[in-house]
């Protein structure tokens, strides 16, 4: 006969999974930029994406690709509404005619300012310390993963 914990032992809880702990944390996150992101009129890939840009402006798309995880056929959609927003806009760069540089028009670069107004720091209910570790673990979560699928590849 088993007993109750080599039961539960066997039959994991859902709670139990870290990587449901990651994707319901995402989902919270989600409902809780809802009102900043439906204020800027964006959602939360394009709101980052702008992000990145306000971090380093006239990006290829490729490295661009690359900070936000994002594959190019997923990245362009993003783009090419962001562009008709009029909060970017993409060229051929002239030294390169593959790539395509992206850039913030005036309207993405005063976008920052009513953004960085919003804040999400205190729903998170963690202090200065707290918030800056979590990030940090969550990162090396996140590099140890790319690692281990890039190495079974």
């Amino acid at each position: 006969m088993k007993t109750t914990a080599k039961a539960e032992d066997t039959n994991p809880k859902l709670a139990d999974f870290l990587c449901f702990a990651v994707y319901s944390a995402n989902l919270a996150f989600g409902k809780a930029y809802k009102p900043i992101l439906e204020e800027l009129g964006l959602t939360y890939t394009q709101y980052i994406t702008v992000i990145a840009l306000w971090e380093e402006d006239n990006q290829t798309v490729s490295s661009l690709g690359e900070k936000l995880f994002l594959e190019s056929n997923t990245l362009t959609p993003i783009l090419k509404k962001l562009e008709a927003m009029g909060y970017l806009e993409r060229q051929r760069d002239p030294e390169d005619e593959r790539q395509v540089r992206v850039s913030l028009t005036k309207a993405g670069r005063k976008l920052r300012e009513k953004a960085f107004g919003m804040d999400l720091v205190e729903a998170c209910g963690l202090g200065a310390d707290e918030f800056a570790k979590m990030q940090k673990g969550i990162v090396t979560l996140r590099n140890n993963l790319i690692k281990a699928v890039s190495e079974q590849e």
